[in-house]
């Protein structure tokens, strides 16, 4: 069922149950962005912002929402602020307004970098950090989302990589998920057509002194999307340190995978960590062996 948060003047009586938040600074960010999230585990308050509208296409494969190509935005209560952290999923023609928007409401870019290659069109990705009061920082960022095309109105809370609750009922997908786990060592969830692992690091992350929970971006994301009869189409990110990323570079390259993208999404962040992109279309097992070596390389918590 598509549902809209629907805003009245005096009272909040008219929203639908899924757009009611548990917590008061919940419902101001809903009320505020136009878009409802989810409550997550470490306090986080997750909203997801599929890309739902726009058509990309990577070596003949159309890349589902999911896979690639889900913004996000992730609140952490501070007191009485709270922080925000997030990835916007852009066109190259949305980049400059979108920017501006975030500008003038006191929300920082941290990075702007594509995660894939040879995409057509080829999606940009602009990673934010702010803190405010919640109503205002909403406010600023719904402005900013309006600058694109990105829809505000879909139910679904589908985010590129992270493997996060969406309240979708699928429970089958044309890939051995109970294979890929076993490879991998980790359970993933059935996203949007999509399946998707999440990996935490061992160690906690921290940005300006604030831990930066696993979903709001500090963890390793692994995706898989069906392209054919035990084949599926890879990608999302690796979060490695400094000493880990030439390791999983070799990995993954040695198993067939094209590493397509390292940097930092955030600037204050210890350890200091660079994010390494990937994309592959193969044997689903054998791209999850590939993944499984490439996990090995890094100090990962335990699934």
């Amino acid at each position: 069922m598509r549902v809209r948060l629907i805003i009245a003047a005096a009272s909040l009586f008219s929203l639908s149950p899924y757009a009611l938040a548990a917590e008061p600074w919940q419902q101001v960010i809903a009320t505020g962005l136009g878009k409802a999230g989810t409550e997550l585990p470490g306090g986080v308050y997750r909203v997801g912002l599929p890309r739902t509208d726009l058509k990309v296409v990577l070596d003949g494969i159309e890349i589902k929402p999911a896979l690639a190509l889900g913004s996000w935005l992730a609140f952490k209560p501070m007191g009485n602020e709270v922080m925000v952290m997030g990835d916007l999923v852009l066109t190259q023609e949305e980049v400059n307004s979108v920017m501006m928007q975030l500008e003038e409401g006191g929300v920082g870019i941290t990075a702007l970098h594509n995660h894939l290659m040879r995409a057509a069109p080829n999606p940009m990705y602009m990673h934010v950090l702010g803190h405010g009061e919640p109503a205002q920082l909403a406010a600023a960022l719904n402005r900013a989302l309006k600058a694109s095309k990105t829809p505000l109105d879909t139910e679904t809370t589908a985010s590129a990589y992270q493997a996060v609750p969406t309240g979708n009922a699928e429970t089958t997908i044309a890939l051995d998920t109970a294979a890929i786990d076993q490879s991998l060592g980790y359970k993933g969830k059935i996203n949007s057509g999509v399946y998707q692992v999440s990996v935490s690091r061992a160690a906690a992350v921290m940005d300006s002194g604030i831990e930066v929970p696993a979903s709001m971006g500090s963890a390793i994301a692994l995706n898989f999307q069906p392209t054919g009869p035990g084949r599926a189409a890879i990608t999302g990110d690796f979060v490695l340190t400094a000493d880990e990323v030439n390791p999983v570079v070799k990995a993954l390259r040695s198993n067939g995978i094209e590493v397509t993208a390292i940097h930092n999404h955030m600037l204050n962040d210890e350890p200091r960590l660079f994010f390494l992109h990937f994309w592959a279309d193969d044997d689903a097992m054998k791209l999850a062996a590939g993944l499984k070596a490439a996990l090995d390389r890094v100090k990962i918590a335990k699934g």
